[in-house]
């Protein structure tokens, strides 16, 4: 007999011939990753959030840290270096310096020849002692013609009378001659008298003109009193000629005007300098921080505000100063050819200006200094 089939339940497995039998627990395996699907997709917000939350926080705590401060990395250290030139030409006998040698004010840095200009000072003594002579004897003169002059005259005078003295008498004597009976005189004595009575004439004539001449007392002493002017000039100018000399000599000598240390020598034992070369710098231990801050970064800083700077030759360095001074002028105003904004097209630029910064404190005392140039970072610290 046949075997009635299993009623139908409703379920049906349908696989086809052959193939594997799928079990329920791969049903629930792809419900459960049909879930996880939604959570998923949350994640890349969720970290973009953390993201943005922490660059907020980063922010803040920047903000917070560098507010009331200002910094800029355009900055150098400055100082004075100053400039040592010839004044004569010569050649260099002697050199006391070397590289980098630190000399104090008034050393003796080097030589210049000085024979020819120790030869014009010998010449511009002798010259001096010689018009110190001229004056001594044109002020003997000038006593002389006080004395003299006036003496004179009282003896041209003296001589004026004598000899119309003896004019009078001489005349008398040609007078009697011409009246007396010419048989109680001879031709002889008339011719006598006329003789003498023309030189007692002359020599009258003759005393009259040495009282004129004798007469110029103030003339004379004016002109005595003007040779001594004139010596007095002429030993004046001597000593100034010496005075000249002696410094022209001191040029062969080139002195230290201040503490500091050779930089950028260039020249040798046995070199010939010209006037004016420059022959090296020194550079003085005052040092300072020249810190050219964007004009937008000035509206705090104040003289004496604090300031802490780096130095990028030294990393471990720190140093702390204050600021000094702030320039009247960006550095685009003091260049050769500053610009000129009312003409052509204007582009607007953010200037420069320099800042001043001392250093206090920080530099190793055994340093002596930093060099001067070389680039530094100062922060501000805005009162």
């Amino acid at each position: 007999m046949d075997e009635d089939p299993k009623p139908d339940d409703g379920q049906h497995n349908e696989r086809p011939e052959g193939g594997p039998k799928e079990s329920p627990k791969s049903d629930q395996n792809r419900q459960s990753n049909g879930k996880d699907d939604k959570p998923h997709s949350r994640l890349p917000l969720i970290i973009g959030g953390v993201v943005v939350a922490l660059a907020l926080v980063g922010g803040l705590i920047y903000w917070l840290v560098n507010r009331g401060k200002v910094t800029t990395d355009d900055a150098y250290t400055d100082g004075r270096a100053i400039s040592v030139a010839s004044n004569v030409s010569g050649y260099v006998v002697a050199l006391g310096v070397d590289d980098n040698t630190f000399v104090r004010t008034g050393d003796l840095l080097l030589t210049i020849d000085p024979r020819q200009n120790a030869a014009s000072l010998a010449q511009a003594r002798a010259n001096v002692a010689l018009a110190q002579s001229q004056l001594a004897s044109a002020e003997v003169d000038l006593d002389e013609t006080r004395v003299k002059a006036p003496a004179q005259l009282q003896q041209a005078e003296a001589q004026l009378e004598q000899a119309e003295a003896q004019r009078t008498q001489t005349l008398r004597n040609y007078v009697r001659q011409q009246t007396v009976d010419q048989r109680a005189t001879l031709a002889t004595d008339v011719d006598q008298a006329t003789e003498q009575l023309r030189s007692a004439a002359a020599s009258v004539k003759q005393a009259r003109a040495q009282v004129a001449a004798a007469s110029l007392v103030p003339q004379m002493i004016a002109s005595a009193e003007d040779t001594v002017a004139q010596r007095r000039a002429q030993l004046l100018q001597a000593k100034a000629n010496l005075t000249q000399a002696q410094v022209s000599l001191s040029y062969n000598r080139i002195i230290a005007p201040q503490d500091g240390r050779i930089t950028l020598r260039n020249v040798e034992l046995g070199t010939y300098v010209q006037a004016g070369q420059q022959v090296f710098y020194i550079v003085t231990p005052q040092v300072w921080i020249t810190a050219n801050f964007k004009e937008t970064e000035l509206t705090g800083i104040r003289p004496g505000d604090r300031v802490i700077i780096t130095v990028d030759a030294y990393p471990d360095l720190k140093l702390y100063g204050h600021v000094d001074s702030i320039q009247e002028g960006s550095g685009a105003r003091f260049t050769e050819f500053p610009a000129e904004n009312a003409t052509g097209n204007f582009v607007k630029i953010v200037r420069r200006v320099p800042v001043k910064i001392v250093i206090d404190r920080g530099l190793p005392a055994d340093w002596g200094g930093l060099p001067l140039g070389i680039s530094v970072q100062p922060t501000v610290y805005l009162k």
